[in-house]
């Protein structure tokens, strides 16, 4: 049996298949998944399970360079998104207009990953990144201008 503790297959091998910059949409169990989007639903029943769950699992084995939601999300479910910063300490926020997730994101992510969340707003975004501390500790690299705020939000989480 696998170790770790994500024991969904296909979970599992959505994350495994990320590349730098895929998006990987964790929504709730309303959001309207394009038919031509890769579909992981792991919704039994009402916030089973719930955004937290799967959004804990995911956060110990994939690395959320950017992390976008709705912007609406701080006025109209601030707890929701305590939860969210608290998973995600490492990564870039990105707040975008709730719409602009409903249509234009949605049709960009590799893949959705529906749960059983109730949560208004509840659809986080998670842009795929790379250990960027590792991959600049080889002998003579100079960590680009633009990986510097990266790999000292990485230390600093780690």
């Amino acid at each position: 049996m696998k170790r770790g503790k994500i024991l969904n297959a296909e979970l599992n091998h959505a994350i495994a298949t990320m590349g730098h910059g895929d998006l990987m949409i964790v929504c709730d169990a309303g959001f309207p998944i394009p038919s031509s989007t890769w579909r992981i639903d792991l919704a039994i029943s009402q916030d089973v399970p719930d955004l937290e769950t799967i959004l804990s699992l995911i956060s110990e084995d994939f690395i959320a360079e950017k992390v976008s939601y709705a912007a609406e999300m701080a006025e109209n479910n601030p707890p929701l998104l305590e939860k969210v910063h608290r998973l995600f300490p490492a990564s870039a926020y990105d707040p975008i207009p709730h719409q602009q997730i409903l249509s234009e994101m949605a049709a960009k992510a590799k893949v959705i990953v529906r749960t059983g969340a109730f949560d208004p707003w509840g659809n986080i975004l998670l842009y795929s990144g790379v250990d960027a501390p590792i991959w600049f500790t080889k002998p003579g690299l100079n960590v680009p201008e633009e990986y510097q705020e990266i790999v000292k939000r990485m230390k600093e989480n780690a």
